[in-house]
């Protein structure tokens, strides 16, 4: 088991004065290795928040996530962001990219936070694997956005995470330039036989995950 969500629950509260929110409802959720499974949902059901956890860029109000036997919440901050690191990959619909870095930079970032010496030699293979081997010295500005995704998947992929979390990854894409990521996304993700999440309210898109989860008001239904 890759994955395991135990009865997850997110509640937001803004102030004292305004009823909370309870955005996630007792959730349970477990993926094998090398699973695909889609989330999907329109906005409002709580996909990104759902992601946000699994990412462990906040923390649920209750319940457990455990990835490759590691139960999230008990991992101090510091402890959190090396996991996160070297457990998951994740491809944001807004790119996420660091204006001031190259293409490679961009990628490499993740590696040297652990100072590995291969760092470019990895990053600039990433790069050649999306098709953007010509590009790297290039800065965020000075690509379209569908190279700025390829890249941020470049980025996403090249720690070989336990766990690949895709957010709308072709939100901000065009039709034909959207298929053009999505096939390279899933190319990936098959040839490195990858377990992957993708969040999407895309139909077809979710279709072509090994298997679906539909989120409505916070639930699973």
């Amino acid at each position: 088991m890759i994955l395991e969500i135990s009865h997850l629950s997110k509640t937001f509260r803004s102030s004292a004065h305004i009823e909370p929110v309870e955005v996630l409802k007792d959730l349970n959720l477990q993926m094998e290795e090398g699973e695909s499974l889609a989330i999907l949902g329109q906005s409002g059901s709580g996909k990104s928040t759902l992601l946000t956890l699994l990412a462990g860029l906040d923390s649920p109000t209750s319940g457990s996530i455990v990835l490759n036997g590691q139960d999230m919440q008990k991992l101090s901050e510091e402890q959190l962001s090396k996991f996160r690191a070297l457990n998951i990959g994740i491809i944001f619909q807004q790119f996420h990219l660091m204006s001031h870095l190259t293409a490679l930079e961009n990628v490499s970032l993740p590696l040297d936070l652990f100072r590995d010496p291969d760092a470019t030699k990895k990053a600039s293979e990433a790069l050649e694997q999306v098709g953007l081997g010509k590009r790297k010295e290039h800065f965020p500005h000075q690509l379209s956005g569908g190279e700025c995704q390829r890249v941020a998947i470049a980025r996403a992929m090249v720690v070989r995470p336990s766990i690949l979390l895709a957010d709308e990854p072709t939100g901000n894409l065009d039709n034909t330039t959207g298929s053009y990521v999505s096939d390279m996304i899933f190319d990936l993700v098959k040839a490195h036989g990858m377990t992957m999440l993708f969040v999407t309210h895309n139909e077809q898109l979710a279709k072509r995950c090994g298997r679906e989860q539909r989120l409505m008001n916070g639930r699973f239904i």
